[in-house]
């Protein structure tokens, strides 16, 4: 099987570009059977915390808080 994985750099000032790793993950790659993780790096390692997953909410995207229920839900890890 293949691996994907995906490094995240940007942080909650910019809520677009911070969630869409999040989101190719959980709603691409794995929705095709990809084994996949998500790498924090930088500016998104303080996605994290609770206090942005409630609120980050990106233009054209699930909010975060969907993205990480997701995440857990399919199993997928993220590193720090």
């Amino acid at each position: 099987m293949a691996k994907l994985i995906y490094v995240a750099t940007h942080g909650p000032d910019d809520p677009t570009k911070a969630c869409i790793p999040f989101h190719l993950a959980v709603n691409g790659a794995v929705e095709a059977g990809i084994e996949t993780e998500v790498n924090l790096a930088g500016d998104a390692a303080v996605l994290i915390q609770d206090q942005y997953v409630e609120t980050l909410t990106p233009l054209g995207l699930p909010p975060l808080r969907e993205l990480m229920t997701k995440l857990r839900d399919k199993g997928v890890h993220v590193f720090i």
